[in-house]
């Protein structure tokens, strides 16, 4: 079992930043790859992106391509998400997960555990 609690949501105009943290329970969090995702109100749940096991790989959807950044850090059993040039098109609930398989980690149904989501809202 792996409990996911994110934090760093909160209100930022467009073109600010903000680091999304996502604190993982267990001693085996470096046998997870880790991902996020969003939804925004009305629509369905999407993927942001996501970071292999040791961190040597990283995906991203293409819209946060080059704005986004995921890290780990397995001593700590955190994630990060670094969002940077934010645009009110980013505000969404923002949810970490936990893989346990490696590949598929753009599809929600590849992720066993979730967190409970953290806001993100961006103003114009």
């Amino acid at each position: 079992q792996v409990q996911l609690i994110e934090s760093g949501g909160g209100l930022v105009q467009a073109g600010g930043s903000l680091r999304l943290s996502c604190a993982a329970s267990g001693r085996t969090f470096s046998s997870y790859a880790m991902g996020w995702f969003r939804q925004a109100p009305g629509k369905e749940r999407e993927f942001v992106t996501a970071i292999s096991r040791n961190g040597g790989s990283t995906y991203y959807a293409d819209s946060v391509k080059g704005r986004f950044t995921i890290s780990r850090d397995n001593a700590k059993n955190t994630v990060y998400l670094q969002m940077n040039s934010l645009k009110p098109e980013d505000t969404a609930v923002y949810y970490c997960a936990a893989a346990l398989a490696p590949f598929g980690l753009t599809t929600m149904g590849s992720y066993r555990y979730w967190g409970q989501g953290t806001q993100v809202t961006v103003s114009s």
